[in-house]
């Protein structure tokens, strides 16, 4: 078993990249979290990896932390998850972000992204209770923080901005904001940007 590779980065093509360790140039599909946290090319980085032996072929991911490979693991262990699909997911929500999603049951989160349908999302909020640990704040303390969010976040759509704008507003309000407070501080951040 390969647990973790120490080299030099050589090429980077979403997502896979090449990594040098010693003479011996290792292939490995990343998430887009780590792929966006990767040096430049030519430097040294430290990845641990999962590797995957099929019938047709031996696969190696790689992960900047160990808790990504954690959830990556996880993520196989559900039935009809294979390793692309645990990709997908890491690379579609943060680990807090996936987290927050299954405490708070918010399949509809976790439908946005690619290769996953309302029954996968369903399945993975069922199979994934109880497995991740919402950093700094209780389960149900974040069960609020993320209703209040989609509440402005929603709020912020219907006046006109996009899901990506409307998310990094609301991502930048303190924890402790009512939605109609939060809402004006959002729009007067997004009139800034």
């Amino acid at each position: 078993m390969i647990g973790r590779l120490t080299g030099i980065l050589l090429e980077k093509n979403p997502p896979q990249i090449l990594l040098d360790v010693q003479g011996v140039a290792y292939e490995l599909d990343v998430p887009m979290s780590t792929f966006y946290n990767l040096p430049v090319l030519h430097e040294k980085v430290v990845l641990h990896t999962q590797l995957i032996v099929r019938e047709d072929a031996h696969l190696l991911y790689g992960f900047l932390s160990n808790e990504e490979r954690v959830a990556f693991r996880q993520l196989l262990k559900i039935s009809g998850v294979g390793p692309k699909l645990a990709l997908s997911v890491l690379s579609g929500l943060s680990l807090n972000d996936l987290a927050v999603a299954v405490v708070s049951k918010d399949a509809g989160r976790l439908t946005k992204i690619p290769g996953v349908g309302k029954k996968t999302a369903e399945r993975l909020l069922l199979e994934l209770q109880g497995k991740f640990m919402v950093s700094g704040v209780s389960a149900a303390h974040s069960t609020a923080i993320v209703s209040l969010g989609n509440d402005i976040i929603n709020a912020l759509q219907a006046l006109g901005y996009n899901e990506k704008e409307a998310d990094w507003a609301a991502r930048q309000l303190p924890k402790d904001t009512d939605v109609s407070g939060g809402i004006r501080q959002a729009l007067k951040l997004l009139s800034k940007s």
